[in-house]
């Protein structure tokens, strides 16, 4: 039956013009993922240009940068690897993005917003590790485990984190927000927020109340 309006003047009743039909709750819901992930995708690369002082301009970082090429690809991956059937296509997929970018990240890892992995080469994120939200990765940092038995054996890393080029945080350890962790430290322990990991192993120092507030201008080899 034809949807029906009154006109006020005349009484005459006239059809409503024609609709399409209504999207289903479940398009409904991809296409906002699909919103969610496009918006997740515009913050890595606004992220990756506002922390490199060499980034000019939005299209060189997004075409010439592989640290942000490799958190893109992780992303697919690792949503194809929360469904059992796609996990060996998502290994795949890590595996030609570590051959592009030089940056190893297993796709089972987590991965929080906003992360930045600079120069990249050599970077490896291992399977269950967590990574929270704006860290900071440099060239060689590697997030691995110290053993081979199954389950968490990999680093949960807060937000705000900042790890130096060469820096080796293994185990399932815990670094807390804020902290960091200096260029070459190997880092066995967990780490309290805002403090700072230097040497091999690792120490624990404070950062002194002078210190930027920014982590990605503090070089923790200062504090050495």
């Amino acid at each position: 039956m034809t949807s029906t309006t009154r006109l006020p003047a005349t009484g005459d009743r006239v059809p409503h013009p024609a609709r399409g039909p209504r999207p289903t709750p479940d398009a409904v819901a991809h296409w906002r993922r699909v919103r969610r992930f496009a918006r997740t995708l515009r913050e890595d690369l606004d992220a990756a240009r506002r922390r490199d002082p060499a980034a000019r301009s939005g299209v060189e970082v997004a075409l010439a940068y592989p640290g942000l090429h490799a958190v893109w690809v992780h992303r697919v991956a690792h949503r194809m690897w929360r469904e059992p059937a796609l996990r060996l296509p998502a290994r795949l997929l890590s595996q030609v993005s570590r051959a592009v970018t030089g940056v190893e990240i297993h796709p089972g890892a987590t991965i929080g917003r906003r992360l930045f992995i600079d120069h990249g080469m050599g970077v490896v994120i291992g399977e269950t590790a967590v990574v929270g939200d704006d860290v900071v990765l440099f060239h060689g940092a590697t997030l691995g485990g110290k053993t081979m038995k199954r389950g968490k054996r990999h680093p949960t890393v807060g937000d705000r984190v900042v790890v130096g080029a060469g820096a080796k945080v293994l185990g399932p350890v815990w670094i807390g927000d804020d902290a960091q962790v200096g260029a070459n430290a190997v880092v066995l322990k967990d780490v309290p927020p805002g403090s700072v990991a230097v040497g091999v192993p690792a120490k624990i120092r404070q950062k002194p109340s002078t210190a930027p507030p920014e982590p990605e201008v503090d070089d923790p080899a200062i504090y050495i």
